[in-house]
């Protein structure tokens, strides 16, 4: 017990270290592009200072509660439901086998269906707004998810299932106590996948059917030739998926905490 602290310390040590190494290229990126762009004339790429200058006024005060929340905001939703979808069903499907094969066929009908596809369709059932593009986070978010669960759950060792019935242990101590934390690993890495998938997807649905966020202003700012708006909008996007991304490695490390240490050898 006494040896946690130090190796917390050096966890948090490491992770720090390699955050850090990781801002190294692309400082050094914008560096290279601050001194290659300022002398730049083209109408397409202004200097990065001039970007910069936009980023800091539209982003930074006028838009960010108005555009980059509401943004944030169905991110948030929209992944929230396809993890709750997608676990349910996935842990569902893979306890049950026979039902997993008959559903196997309409499952890889509908996964095989291109987003772009649906958008109109989903635009004329659900309108222009924040409904829609939930939805189709929701709806391409979902599948990773439901994938790697139901491998997940068909990977947990039968005999562990066997005993939790032999003792009769309920099924909801079984689902949280078993199946969940066994198929944790394969879920994490659904969500992973997923997360990728519902950035660039709200951005997409922004672009199509919506009165504000930020794919929104994007394609506002391209009808107006406003470029250098437009590339304002592309560094806030990535600023943002490195963020969630930060965010998600950080809580993949908690939810496997656990699970990794049980592999570690004594």
């Amino acid at each position: 017990m006494g040896t946690q602290p130090p190796l917390m310390r050096t966890r948090l040590t490491r992770h720090a270290r390699n955050l850090a190494l990781e801002l190294v290229l692309p400082l050094v990126l914008l560096v290279l592009w601050w001194f290659l762009s300022a002398r730049s004339t083209s109408p397409y790429f202004p200097p990065l200072a001039t970007i910069l200058s936009q980023f800091q006024q539209t982003w930074l005060f006028a838009h960010f509660l108005s555009d980059a929340v509401p943004t944030l905001q169905h991110l948030a939703v929209g992944f929230c439901v396809a993890v709750v979808v997608g676990v349910a069903a996935g842990i569902v499907l893979g306890s049950l086998p026979l039902l997993a094969e008959a559903a196997a066929p309409v499952l890889e009908f509908v996964r095989s269906v291109p987003i772009a596809a649906l958008l109109p369709a989903g635009l004329l059932l659900l309108g222009i707004g924040p409904a829609f593009q939930i939805a189709v986070i929701a709806f391409s978010a979902t599948w990773p998810i439901l994938l790697n669960t139901l491998d997940g759950v068909r990977g947990i060792d039968s005999t562990v299932l066997d005993f939790a019935r032999s003792y009769r242990v309920p099924m909801l101590v079984r689902l949280f106590r078993i199946t969940i934390p066994a198929a944790g690993p394969n879920i994490i890495a659904g969500m992973r996948v997923a997360v990728s998938l519902a950035v660039s997807v709200v951005i997409f649905s922004e672009l199509i059917g919506a009165t504000d966020g930020i794919g929104y202003q994007i394609l506002q700012a391209q009808f107006s030739f406003a470029v250098a708006d437009v590339w304002a909008g592309i560094i806030l996007l990535g600023i943002l998926g490195y963020l969630i991304n930060i965010v998600f490695r950080g809580f993949e490390l908690l939810a496997l905490r656990q699970h990794r240490s049980m592999r570690k050898p004594s």
